[in-house]
């Protein structure tokens, strides 16, 4: 017997629900189109090799979390469990490399196996930022600005900005090197993934949500401790123009963020209106992960957001569901065809419109009320023959003489559009 539920961490959107998800990203589109930001679609499955290199085999979502299988063909495919690799990948394939800086928003579903829960869900939808090829600090400035700025304009309140640097290469190998043996002298502490990457990537540790992992890493050494002087100037700056921009922001140095791929800036946006499961949006640099993919080294920065997670916050946005402007009510089933007419006429004219034909004529007149319409246009056989259709008016007060009109169809547009 064929299941009538959706498989388990995945849901039916439609009606008010799915009239937000589309209010929040016709916003992103908005603001992204004020920073200068072209959209991009890419396919929900790629070659699986598109994942796994960038974001790392210790990460949890090559290791656990990745929808991946054979094609007939026995290709390794992946459902795309996030949007910066693919991305990537198309600004490659399609030598976008050679016109650069590439400013692009990507939205649509992501997939991960996880646990479901408040806000969490197996298929998902993300919105994602990316800016490749400028090297210099303005453009992490610039994506941490424009996150800000599409947050206030949804109406998102109380969130904070959380910001740390992981330096570059030379900061981290230094940072690499303590942090293994810090971590060393208590691995018999550590939980399981943890210790895994111990020995592949440490700093991932900092990242862990396992009880015993965070009360380990509260002493662990710091990062700000082995950055060289370029990386904390280029820290400092973008700290200073955030202070100049007015965007406030909390130094937080156990960030690390959970893909392989980020160097120099990371940060989150965080509220407390979503409890435990904190962040709204994050991101950073990732310099190295072109390189990785088999492309040329390209500076990079960008970030990602859950539509799940904001929809689920209060905000100012006002979803009303679309309703028809106006009801046609054919008295009988001889009334039908010009009913059909009647309303291909008013659609053309851009007048939304629904023929009602079930039930009597009363009963009907309440359905466009219940409907929200504000004209009811009634068709008889007197309609019919004279070309002039009742038409009431479902808004006007009762002592209006507006209230219900006589009109054929070009004064019945008019009447409507004015």
């Amino acid at each position: 017997m064929t299941k009538l539920q959706p498989v388990r961490g995945t849901r039916d959107l439609l009606d008010l629900r799915l009239l937000h998800y589309k209010a929040i990203q016709s916003i992103a589109d908005e603001t992204a189109t004020l920073y200068g930001y072209a959209p991009i679609e890419t396919p929900i499955f790629e070659y699986t090799s598109v994942f796994t290199k960038p974001l790392g085999e210790t990460s949890d979502i090559v290791g656990k979390e990745m929808y991946t299988f054979n094609d007939r063909g026995g290709e390794s495919i992946t459902l795309r469990p996030e949007g910066t690799a693919p991305v990537v990948r198309a600004i490659m394939s399609e030598g976008l490399t050679q016109t650069l800086p590439q400013r692009r928003i990507l939205q649509g579903p992501m997939f991960r196996y996880e646990r479901p829960q408040k806000g969490r869900y197996r298929q998902f939808y993300q919105i994602s930022i990316e800016c490749v090829g400028i090297t210099t600090y303005h453009a992490d400035v610039e994506v941490i600005s424009m996150a800000h700025d599409f947050l206030s304009r949804i109406g998102v309140k109380n969130s904070v900005l959380h910001l740390n640097t992981l330096g570059d290469m030379e900061s981290r190998l230094n940072y690499r090197t303590a942090l293994i043996a810090y971590f060393e002298q208590h691995k018999e502490k550590l939980s399981e993934d943890s210790r895994i990457r111990l020995e592949k990537n440490p700093l991932r540790i900092l990242d862990s949500k396992d009880p015993d992992d965070k009360a380990l890493c509260v002493k662990a050494p710091k990062l700000n401790a082995y950055l060289n002087t370029s990386s904390s100037e280029f820290f400092e700056k973008i700290c200073l123009a955030l202070k100049a921009l007015g965007i406030k922001y909390h130094i937080d140095e156990n960030l690390v963020r959970g893909m392989d791929y980020y160097c120099h800036t990371v940060f989150e946006f965080k509220s407390a209106d979503l409890g435990a499961q904190d962040t709204l949006l994050g991101g950073g640099r990732y310099d190295g992960l072109m390189e990785q993919m088999g492309g040329p080294s390209m500076p990079a920065v960008g970030w990602a957001c859950g539509l799940d997670r904001l929809a689920l916050l209060k905000t100012d946005l006002k979803i009303t569901i679309p309703t028809p402007i106006a009801c046609i009510i054919p008295f009988s089933e001889e009334q039908e065809k010009e009913a059909m007419i009647l309303a291909q006429h008013l659609r053309t004219a851009n007048i939304s419109s629904e023929i009602l034909t079930q039930s009597n004529i009363g009963k009907r007149l309440k359905a466009a009320v219940k409907k929200g319409a504000l004209y009811a246009v009634i068709i008889g056989e007197d309609e019919v023959k004279t070309g002039k259709y009742t038409v009431k008016d479902l808004k006007a007060k009762e002592d209006s003489f507006e209230k219900e009109l006589l009109l054929d169809i070009e004064s019945l547009i008019s009447h409507v559009q004015n």
